[in-house]
């Protein structure tokens, strides 16, 4: 289960980007397609993070090549990337190279927990834990204007909240900035460190920015509003001058603003048809890029604002461009390239170029992309009319003749969303003959703010018959056995499966649930301390477990469990802060008695998701077969059996 906040402080997502590019060659229903295994889907490299040495020669960045995330750095005219960390247990995350020197900021947490330390790599190799202690969360948010020093925010004092430091470049000498006793998100700082951004979490859709000056230790609001509003803090320009936000005050969808300090004025920066997703400036504020999620796809823009003309980019690979950085020198940009049928590749362009030069080689060199599927967007209506957008993928062996099993996929959240890009998973078990249509039902984000609001209070009712409607558009396809469709998904997504199973349990034909939440009496009160800031924002959006007991016994999929009667697999981390290991347990427990076959699978040394390659191996291959077994092996009338026995409607 992931906060429903755009966040960047807590949750850590990667800014994805789209380039209009020219289109990948089409792709012929039915052709033969070559099958591959799920170790060579996970061959394939994931790749992320990016940053430029002092020099601008070379790009710091993550892989797990190895098959655990690590540290490496590659030139910026490409070549073999030289590993900087070399952990075989804690997931290692790049963060920043010094702006003077070699020297390297990373993270790791342990075994998943999410209490992540700030560590800093000397140029001697040597290893140095900057946010040492027991029980503390380190986040680093940045560096200063002129890079003398960078900021990193903990909950050390107190586990509920982050209060935020100023780290010495040279010496690591820190001294407390701002001692966040309100209990406020930190979301941005200004250049010169006189000004700290500041979020007050009304709802998971609604917000107020505050602007915190140091010279009067004042927070100023700057966002007072009537109704629903999201408002969040994205950068400071390079002078400190101005803050530059989103918000969808008035209006479904967000838009750039842009707070002045001096006068205390907000204006209209760039007004899209969609939501902005991001803004980020290069350092000397020659250069504005801003992302707009548009339609599961996200387009970039990038200004120039001497002239305030948009720069032209060269032509790229259809996909999503994600983890936009500049160097300081203002003459390069670098970036990951992700498509349906290609995974992120890092590349780097200098501006005024003809062409990026690409720097990685991500996909298995086992499999061949025109064995993959593009995926497309499509829409369909729900049971009272509403329009459900959801991301869809047609197996190439899929033919009125031959038809396949489906799988409705969900999304995790609440209020997460289903793109369009590279999923391996996905692509494996497409590449086996299932059809996947990733859902955004009622509640998801991107597609307007009363959507958005749709499922708050109705979870497990509504959003959940969208994921019916969501079977009954795929048993309409002529190439889908209507009596082989199951439903699969992650955290938020994993809990819709389980809510599926047992109140909807002639539906579908099977369920996968990874790490999903099956009762939201224990989850909402055990959710991670340091989300505090968030805690009374879920209970609106999901229930109080103290004054809303009976409605959140309700809907947890635990105390209704004796209705399953559909085969189950459930994935679950034992370390996951989030979805804690009990509320997979009860689930498997309690369908076991039913007599239902239940097939569960733990990792020791993995939180909320598997970032290990060992165990995404086990994991999601386990997945296959279990829906071999139970799915496409089953009767062609599956569906019309309620019991294990096989009693008929």
């Amino acid at each position: 289960m992931t906060v429903r906040r755009r966040i960047t402080a807590l949750l850590p997502l990667a800014l994805a980007a789209v380039i209009a590019a020219a289109a990948q060659p089409a792709k012929k229903a039915g052709r033969p397609s070559k099958q591959y295994t799920i170790e060579q889907f996970y061959a394939t490299i994931g790749l992320r993070d990016a940053s430029f040495s002092s020099d601008e020669k070379r790009i710091l960045f993550s892989s797990n090549q190895t098959g655990v995330y690590n540290v490496y750095s590659v030139p910026v005219t490409g070549g073999a990337p030289t590993p900087l960390t070399s952990s075989a247990t804690d997931t290692t995350y790049a963060v920043s190279y010094f702006p003077a020197d070699d020297r390297v900021l990373y993270t790791h947490d342990q075994g998943g927990n999410e209490l992540n330390h700030l560590y800093v790599r000397e140029t001697d190799g040597k290893e140095r834990d900057l946010t040492p202690g027991e029980k503390l969360k380190a986040e680093f948010d940045g560096w200063n204007g002129d890079r003398t020093a960078f900021w990193v925010e903990t909950n050390e004092r107190d586990p509920k909240f982050f209060d935020l430091y100023r780290y010495d470049a040279k010496s690591y000498e820190r001294s407390l900035l701002y001692k966040n006793d309100a209990g406020y998100n930190i979301a941005a700082i200004s250049p010169d460190g006189k000004r700290v951004a500041l979020v007050k979490t009304n709802g998971t859709a609604d917000s107020d920015i505050y602007l915190w000056n140091a010279a009067t230790s004042d927070a100023k609001l700057i966002t007072k509003h009537e109704g629903i509003a999201d408002n969040t803090p994205q950068e400071f320009d390079p002078s400190s001058g101005s803050l530059y936000y989103l918000s969808n005050e008035g209006a479904e969808f967000a838009r750039v603003r842009k707070y002045d300090a001096a006068s205390g004025k907000s204006e209209d920066v760039e007004k899209p048809s969609w939501d902005p997703l991001f803004v980020r400036f290069s350092k000397k504020g020659r250069y504005r890029a801003t992302g707009i999620n548009d339609d599961g796809r996200t387009v970039v823009h990038l200004l120039d604002t001497k002239t305030g003309k948009e720069v032209p980019l060269p032509k790229l690979p259809a996909g999503d461009v994600t983890a936009v950085r500049f160097a300081d020198g203002e003459t390069r940009l670098a970036f990951y390239v992700n498509g349906d049928r290609s995974p992120s590749n890092l590349y780097v362009y200098e501006f005024g170029a003809k062409a990026p030069v690409r720097l990685t080689d991500s996909l298995s060199k086992d499999i061949d992309p025109e064995d993959l599927v593009d995926s497309e967007v499509v829409r369909f209506k729900s049971f009272d009319g509403m329009v459900i957008p959801s991301i869809y993928y047609k197996p190439l062996q899929a033919t009125a003749r031959t038809r396949v099993p489906a799988l409705v996929w969900v999304h995790g959240g609440p209020g997460g969303q289903t793109r369009k890009g590279y999923s391996a998973t996905i692509q494996y078990l497409v590449n086996h003959g299932y059809a996947v249509l990733g859902i955004n039902n009622r509640g998801s984000s991107g597609y307007g703010k009363s959507f958005y609001v749709a499922d708050d209070q109705r979870h497990g009712k509504e959003p959940l018959r969208d994921c019916v409607e969501g079977k009954k558009y795929l048993s309409d396809l002529p190439y889908v056995d209507a009596s082989r469709i199951g439903i699969i998904g992650g955290s938020y997504g994993g809990y819709m499966v389980l809510a599926a199973l047992a109140f909807q349990p002639e539906e579908f034909a099977v369920g996968v649930d990874i790490f999903g939440v099956s009762n939201w009496l224990r989850t909402l009160q055990s959710i991670p301390k340091w989300w505090e800031s968030q805690r009374l924002a879920l209970y609106k959006e999901i229930g109080d477990p103290e004054k809303d007991e009976a409605m959140l016994r309700e809907i947890s999929p635990v105390f209704h469990a004796d209705k399953i009667r559909r085969p189950l697999l459930v994935l679950q981390g034992a370390n996951d802060p989030r979805v804690i290991k009990p509320e997979s347990d009860d689930i498997v427990a309690a369908v076991k008695r039913n007599g239902v076959p239940v097939e569960y699978i733990v990792f020791p040394d993995e939180g909320h998701g598997f970032t290990k390659k060992k165990n995404q191996i086990e994991g999601y291959g386990a997945i296959l077969r279990f829906l071999d077994k139970y799915l496409k092996g089953a009767p062609s009338e599956r569906a019309a059996s309620t019991t294990p026995g096989g009693a008929r409607k």
